[in-house]
């Protein structure tokens, strides 16, 4: 029996944990169930798993992940880095789906991991696909990492049409049922750019190593690419569950979804992904490759201009503006600890929220 810390127990990737410890009552068990703002869904689970510790909180406390085997840490956005990195002070395996964890603290977390040897498993389809390729070895070999994303709901909208699109249109996406920040980051493709420094930090990859094409179908979630110029990829259709699942039990493999049907498929098709048109992208990969607390600005500016996007505050291109702005009024400083972090996090939102209100 597994013992799963889940952090994010409400939220759209909590709830599909839910789902497969539903499917395996005899092999999975929560010692923890964590919620930030849901407590009517925590109390409903807390009665259902009966787990040790069902609690409300922003942070972690203190006996969070005791008796537990893995953490699993689905808390979104910044939040989630401050239990990463208390799940790799005290946790032998975490299964990451927090992308924030790696955009704003990857030196921080992945110094942990290394020193602690912890487990570190990734959950996001993209990475997962590239752990699978790689032989679940986050220190293989390869020649390039090549990411693949839907290109979101308007990837062949012109520019005065972005100018005009809405959220409910936004919210749309065309093959992924995601929550709402992370499928307003799809549309701007700044979710794909956030992959792009994950990989860094998983695969110890030089920015130069990782690409990201555009592939419509989601069918293909990533490839990588050998020395001998053999290319190895994971397909399956476009659900959580599957990296979420092999997250919990892999190596072994469990029956989860249906059969990959190829004849019907017909056609998968892949093209240039079009950075000139959608700027949080290229925004994220200078950010990733300046370092220190310019990832943590990128991020916090998102958060901020989403959230008022999402309310009908800016347009869709203003995200991106609002995200510029902040890079370029806040200075770089070195990611030292997680205080450093955090002030600069809160120094990002201050910046974007004063660009967006003037306040």
């Amino acid at each position: 029996m597994t013992k799963i810390a889940l952090i994010g127990c409400t939220g759209s990737i909590g709830r599909q944990v839910c789902e497969i410890v539903r499917r395996h009552p005899g092999r999975f068990s929560f010692s923890a169930l964590v919620s930030a703002n849901d407590g009517a869904g925590l109390s409903a689970l807390g009665r259902e798993f009966s787990p040790r510790i069902a609690r409300l909180a922003t942070e972690p406390f203190d006996g969070l992940f005791e008796g537990c085997d893995l953490a699993f840490i689905a808390a979104s956005g910044f939040a989630g880095l401050a239990y990463t990195l208390a799940a790799a002070k005290c946790v032998k395996k975490i299964a990451l789906a927090n992308k924030e964890s790696l955009v704003c603290g990857g030196e921080l977390v992945m110094r942990e991991v290394e020193a602690r040897g912890v487990e570190l498993i990734p959950v996001d389809s993209e990475h997962s696909a590239l752990f699978q390729a790689l032989g679940f070895r986050r220190d293989a070999p390869f020649e390039k990492l090549v990411l693949t994303a839907s290109g979101g709901p308007f990837l062949h909208l012109s520019a005065e049409e972005l100018a005009r699109v809405t959220p409910e249109d936004a919210l749309r996406h065309p093959t992924w049922r995601m929550g709402a920040k992370v499928t307003i980051d799809s549309a701007t493709l700044l979710n794909k750019g956030y992959e792009v420094i994950e990989a860094k930090w998983l695969y110890g990859a030089p920015f130069e190593k990782i690409e990201a094409v555009v592939h419509p179908e989601s069918i293909v979630h990533s490839l990588v690419l050998f020395k001998d110029g053999a290319a190895l990829a994971q397909l399956g259709y476009p659900d959580m569950k599957v990296p979420i699942q092999l997250a919990l039990t892999y190596p072994e493999r469990l029956p989860c979804e249906r059969e990959l049907d190829l004849a019907a498929l017909g056609a998968l098709h892949f093209e240039r992904l079009p950075a000139e048109k959608f700027p949080c992208f290229p925004l994220a990969l200078d950010a990733g490759k300046a370092g220190g607390t310019c990832p943590t600005v990128l991020n916090g500016a998102a958060e901020v201009a989403v959230g008022a996007y999402l309310k009908g505050g800016i347009s869709f291109p203003q995200i991106a503006e609002t995200i510029s702005y902040a890079l370029g009024a806040l200075p770089r400083e070195r990611a030292e600890n997680f205080g450093a972090l955090k002030d600069a996090d809160l120094r990002a939102r201050a910046c974007a929220t004063e660009f967006i209100y003037g306040k």
